[in-house]
């Protein structure tokens, strides 16, 4: 019996905010990383959510920890490094909307390696969700990944992968080498369009599907921002309407997606009805800004499904 609906795995980052007020310019902190950001939409689900990383012994660390055990993620397997530090990002917008800038380079996430793994909440969770940047920020995480997921399959536990490519972290062919592997031992896969079209080289939202279930996954669920999201299987291609909403911020919506997505699958196995429920999850988490703080509660994404 498995105890822990959806098991992510990957690096918290602090988030800083830009706001202005009284014509001064202002960074306001929150909390970001991809997996953290879809652990805590999937616990706002109902999910039961565990999360697996390293932070530092500073007050970034504790806040972290504070942050999962509010929003009641299993953080029983998180290590705190006493003399490392926790990574933090700077949110920047613009008329052509966020712009990132990070201070992560040697984070305590960066250094997990395969001995650190949490072998039995990997067998003992229904998924396990990771991500590119999971793997992108050390060669010693990119191997802890690998090993996650090898054990995960052998415990008869799904696995979730994020393409998320973020080229400042490294160059394109290792990130298309790194990922198509991983990916090849995943579940389900979670692309996003801009990503995956430099990933693969096609262009085509239908060429990038058959292209991940190809490669082995059988589930494959495409966001393509406005154009919603394309949910592909083996016998089955649809796209998933977007829902409209004057956004303000899109800086967590993929992972809110993730999270509500994967806290929806565990629920009925249904990728369909899962992407229909997460892009409303997603388009709720544009209205405000930063990533954690605008995720909505099941029950405001219900009400939202019903108007």
């Amino acid at each position: 019996m498995k105890s822990i609906d959806l098991l992510t795995f990957g690096e918290p980052l602090m988030e800083f905010a830009e706001v202005e007020r009284q014509g001064e310019r202002l960074y306001l902190p929150g909390f970001g990383g991809d997996v953290s950001n879809t652990a805590v939409a999937a616990a706002r689900q109902g999910a039961r959510v565990a999360i697996f990383t390293a932070v530092g012994g500073d007050s970034f660390g504790q806040d972290f920890l504070k942050l999962w055990d509010r929003e009641d993620i299993d953080r029983s397997s998180v290590i705190v490094r006493k003399d490392g530090r926790t990574g933090a990002y700077f949110i920047s917008y613009g008329e052509e909307g966020h712009v990132f800038s990070y201070a992560r380079a040697g984070s305590a996430a960066s250094l997990v390696t395969v001995g650190e793994l949490p072998l039995a909440q990997i067998a003992a969770s229904r998924v396990l969700h990771v991500s590119g940047i999971s793997q992108a920020i050390s060669e010693s995480c990119a191997d802890a990944v690998f090993g996650a997921i090898r054990h995960a399959k052998a415990s008869d536990t799904v696995v979730s992968y994020d393409t998320n490519l973020r080229l400042r972290l490294w160059p394109l062919d290792r990130a298309r080498a790194i990922i198509h592997g991983a990916v090849a031992l995943s579940d389900i896969a979670l692309p996003g369009l801009d990503d995956a079209q430099q990933l693969t080289g096609l262009d085509r939202a239908e060429d990038v599907c058959a292209f991940y279930l190809n490669l082995g996954c059988s589930v494959v669920a495409l966001t393509m921002g406005k154009s919603g999201t394309m949910v592909a299987t083996s016998d089955r291609l649809e796209v998933i309407p977007a829902r409209p909403v004057s956004a303000i911020d899109a800086t967590g919506a993929g992972d809110t997606f993730d999270g509500a997505f994967l806290a929806e699958w565990v629920v009925h196995r249904d990728a369909f009805r899962a992407a229909a429920y997460a892009n409303a999850a997603a388009a709720l988490s544009t209205l405000g800004r930063g990533a954690v703080a605008p995720m909505p509660q099941r029950a405001k994404v219900e009400a939202f499904i019903r108007q």
